[in-house]
């Protein structure tokens, strides 16, 4: 009998076909394992991307809140108890809200003081008196109109120093342009950030809840004039016009009013399971209308995760 090559037997092509079918299982395997772990992934970031949605959304209406109940606070007090600056804090749905709230005019308004508020300022975060009205000037001459005939100074100095841009010559739109100010080094304006504004409108400054540094750069303002305006302001503040005298030859660019109409807002929100997220909100009162108040500046960390000017917790 003749016997067939082993390699023609039936038990030899199934065991061919069988390698096949269980190389294909094991791609197919490996195929479906693939597809899992991308499906988890895309699952994982899908519920990721959904949860810091829904924490936007529900720090936004903590924030939002905490505006309402402050401009609430100012629009309900009498003219004469209207309050410059506080704190208060409040529950909404599941975080914790801290707000701390002061007069925008208790800060230096870059499009309106004067040169000489302007190089108290500079003297008072450590800058030499000499260079400091440097400074003052560069800042008045970018928010100055060019003269009749379309002349500038200041323009030609920027030409002068081969600086790529001229000045503004307009007010400014945002604090940060004091970087765009010839020879204005980056640690001086970190320094007179916290100061200064673009919102008061106002040639003076609210002495009632201006920072000390603001009331240091006061010209005409001491030590020994400081010191006890501070000590007097703390306790009674609410004794304006006798606050007012205390500042004498400085009391010329400081106000003491309830008249503010602007004011910054830090709000912290506390969610429960311990994120935190900031923010820090300008905004204007209105004497009319279904909104009490109108948006001017809103920064939070969820646009912007750099640390915020605002001091908080003070």
């Amino acid at each position: 009998m003749t016997r067939l090559p082993a390699s023609s037997t039936p038990l030899a092509g199934n065991r061919r076909h069988s390698g096949f079918v269980l190389v294909a299982v094991l791609w197919i395997m490996a195929a479906l394992a693939a597809l899992a772990s991308i499906y988890s992934v895309y699952t994982i970031r899908t519920a990721s991307e959904s949860h810091v949605l829904d924490d936007r959304v529900q720090a936004e209406a903590s924030i939002r809140s905490g505006l309402e109940m402050t401009a609430y606070r100012e629009l309900a007090a009498p003219d004469k108890a209207k309050p410059s600056q506080g704190r208060f804090t409040l529950r909404l749905g599941r975080t914790s809200v801290a707000v701390w709230f002061h007069s925008e005019a208790a800060r230096i308004d870059l499009n309106a003081a004067q040169a000489d508020l302007l190089t108290g300022l500079f003297v008072a975060v450590g800058v030499d008196p000499a260079q400091a009205r440097t400074f003052a000037d560069r800042v008045v001459g970018w928010r100055t109109k060019p003269d009749a005939g379309g002349g500038s100074k200041e323009a030609a100095l920027y030409a002068q120093e081969a600086i790529a841009y001229p000045p503004r010559q307009a007010p400014f739109d945002n604090p940060l342009e004091l970087t765009l100010l010839p020879g204005m080094p980056q640690s001086v304006v970190e320094r007179v950030l916290p100061f200064v504004t673009v919102f008061s409108g106002r040639p003076q400054v609210d002495a009632l809840s201006a920072e000390p540094t603001v009331l240091a750069a006061l010209p005409g303002m001491t030590p020994e004039i400081l010191n006890q305006f501070l000590r007097a302001r703390a306790k009674d503040p609410n004794n304006r016009d006798a606050l007012l005298q205390l500042l004498g030859p400085a009391k010329t660019h400081a106000l003491a009013d309830n008249s503010a109409k602007v004011f910054r807002v830090g709000v912290q929100v506390d969610f429960d399971r311990g994120r935190t997220v900031r923010a820090e909100v300008v905004f204007g009162l209105k004497n009319g209308g279904d909104d009490p108040y109108d948006l001017l500046y809103w920064r939070d960390d969820f646009d912007d995760p750099t640390p915020l000017a605002w001091n908080f917790g003070r």
